[in-house]
């Protein structure tokens, strides 16, 4: 009985042994396989962000960008008439060039394509009404990664050194830029001016990430006061529609509306001004987000036209502090 006992025992351990030999093999990241080169490697990474599970690493940024700004139609839309509205994503294409500085230095230009249905749900003499805008939109970023190490897994050689902000418009039904041109974003922080972002093409501005020591994103606490500032170019002789899109707060509200706060004659354009200040909402998740910037034409949101949209945005990383 002894030696039947024992032999079970030993039966045990040798399954555990192998039980656990086979959950780590499917645990290993295909990711680091030997096969895969350094920049098939980074076009993936700077796509997915896969590097980190660190909610405050700017690593995790780049795979959220397209789920952070083009959420589904919301309520609390900032117009009168309109009950809500937003975008639907149907499809995102995306392409990575990579441009190699020496043997340290890799320049990833991550490029998507997105296409979807831009939903306007209001009232139109009194009676619920709703119009469905196909679209297509371009946005762009870049990301710098840096050498850190040389072995054979890509994944351990590199990391995010520095990125851009995001720069985007739409293609169809209208061109963004044709219509309107954001110039200047300024961002205040309990009346002190934190950051500035200089257009047109908004990827010119450049951060590092907090790996390599950077400390330039736009910082915020619970409870913060801030100011934005947005200067642009329209050709609409109607007065643009300006929102801040950022982190959902505890109403689910993720909006902001812009005021027009000035208004300057340029030949055929206007010189416009927009202006907003909100208080961080105390339940804000700490971290680092992404949050965007949009300006539409009045005719993308009141007029039903479906060749009526244009849309003009940046994004820009921000980082909540305990």
């Amino acid at each position: 009985m002894l030696a039947l006992k024992k032999f079970f025992l030993l039966t045990l351990v040798f399954a555990s042994a192998i039980l656990t030999f086979y959950f780590s093999s499917c645990n290993d990241n295909p990711i680091d396989t030997e096969a895969q080169t350094d920049d098939e490697y980074l076009q993936n990474a700077a796509i997915n962000s896969s590097f980190s599970t660190d909610s405050d690493d700017e690593d995790n940024l780049f795979a959220n960008e397209v789920s952070d700004y083009n959420e589904g139609p919301v309520y609390n839309s900032p117009y009168d008439s309109l009950l809500k509205w937003g975008r639907r994503v149907t499809n995102v294409a995306v392409n990575a060039s990579i441009t190699s500085i020496g043997d340290t230095i890799k320049n990833v230009t991550v490029t998507r394509t997105i296409t979807g249905n831009f939903v306007i749900i209001g009232f139109s003499g009194g009676t619920q009404d709703s119009t469905v805008k196909p679209y297509t939109e371009e946005q762009k970023r870049l990301i710098v990664f840096k050498r850190i190490a040389r072995s054979p897994r890509p994944r351990f050689n590199w990391r995010v050194f520095k990125f851009s902000a995001v720069d985007g418009e739409t293609k169809t039904p209208e061109i963004g830029k044709n219509n309107i041109v954001v110039n200047k974003v300024e961002f205040y922080v309990n009346n002190n001016l934190a950051l500035t972002l200089n257009g047109p093409d908004f990827t010119s501005n450049i951060f590092t990430s907090r790996f390599f020591g950077g400390n330039n994103l736009l910082e915020i606490r619970r409870g913060d006061m801030v100011r934005t500032k947005v200067y642009l170019t329209s050709n609409q002789s109607d007065t643009d529609l300006v929102a801040f899109h950022w982190a959902r707060n505890t109403f689910g509200f993720h909006r902001e509306k812009f005021l027009m706060t000035s208004q300057i004659p340029n030949g055929g354009n206007f010189d416009r001004t927009y202006e907003k200040t909100f208080q961080v909402f105390s339940m804000h998740d700490m971290g680092v987000r992404n949050s965007f910037i949009s300006a539409n034409t009045k005719s993308s949101l009141f007029d039903s036209s479906p060749v009526l949209f244009s849309s003009t945005y940046l994004g820009l990383p921000y980082r909540v502090r305990p």
